[in-house]
């Protein structure tokens, strides 16, 4: 059976100058251009494409990897506006439609958001949703303190970055914890720091407790080898100067140089950290 939105795997039975025709294990024809087919595509090859649906609701395939699937969130940029909705560019030949019901705010062309890729009953066609609060689950059950997990980044406001965790839940990054540069439309790591009663979870860039220590640690050695084995910074340095140089709390650095200083490192000075060469 063929999943619109995903990637399927299809034999090719006929070819023409316009492109190459897919079954599944159901006979049910897709489309295949010759422009988005392989080089070297041939009769009875099987073949992984992903399978959408042009304005006549027939299947078509491509073999380029669009930024969003179905069921997913994403980030995707606005190609254009009508009274309709707004168009999106997903990677793919045919522009996503968002209708205009699915917008939080009016959309313009150039912009990019965070949204979700359905399947729309009453029209039968894949379509993306800005309202993304509809799709996240409340319930986060497979979730522990200290785990770590993939977050998509999302909008900022004064109370801090937004994120999507593991493509399901909602979660929040304080201000006061963010230590490196992200920008909304980034995939990276998290770490959960706290389950909220009402489901949502607050999450650091950073892992908790013995291991950030580690991280910190390996990060300041990387800066002193790459500066000739010297930093000018010490505890007593700006917190604002030690997240700009090395995208962590001033907290966290003070008790990376003093595990560095224990194991005998480097050596910490008015002027700053010295590296201690073997």
């Amino acid at each position: 059976m063929i999943t619109l939105g995903k990637f399927n795997k299809l034999k090719v039975i006929s070819q023409d100058h316009l492109g190459f025709i897919l079954n599944d294990d159901e006979n049910v024809a897709v489309f295949l251009p010759k422009m988005e087919a392989p080089a070297d595509i041939k009769i009875d090859d099987e073949i992984s494409v992903f399978v959408y649906s042009d304005a006549d609701h027939d299947f078509i395939a491509t073999t380029r990897e669009p930024f969003i699937q179905l069921n997913e969130f994403g980030c995707l940029r606005v190609k254009s506006v009508n009274d309709f909705g707004a168009f999106l560019d997903w990677g793919i030949p045919k522009d996503l439609f968002l209708p205009y019901a699915e917008q939080r705010s009016k959309m313009s062309a150039s912009q990019r958001h965070i949204v979700y890729l359905y399947f729309d009953e009453r029209s039968g066609r894949l379509a993306a949703s800005a309202k993304i609060h509809k799709f996240i689950n409340p319930n986060p059950t497979d979730i522990k303190i200290g785990q770590e997990v993939e977050l998509l980044i999302g909008d900022r406001s004064d109370l801090g970055q937004s994120v999507i965790v593991n493509n399901q839940y909602k979660g929040l990054v304080f201000e006061n914890e963010i230590f490196k540069f992200t920008r909304k439309g980034d995939k990276t790591k998290g770490f959960v720091k706290f389950i909220r009663e009402d489901g949502k979870l607050d999450i650091l860039l950073e892992p908790i407790g013995f291991a950030k220590i580690e991280g910190s640690e390996q990060v300041i050695l990387d800066y002193l080898k790459k500066h000739n084995g010297f930093a000018e910074f010490n505890d007593e340095s700006d917190p604002d100067d030690i997240k700009y140089e090395f995208q962590m709390s001033k907290k966290s650095f003070k008790k990376a140089i003093g595990i560095l200083f224990k194991k005998r490192l480097i050596k910490i000075e008015k002027d700053g950290i010295h590296l201690v060469q073997p």
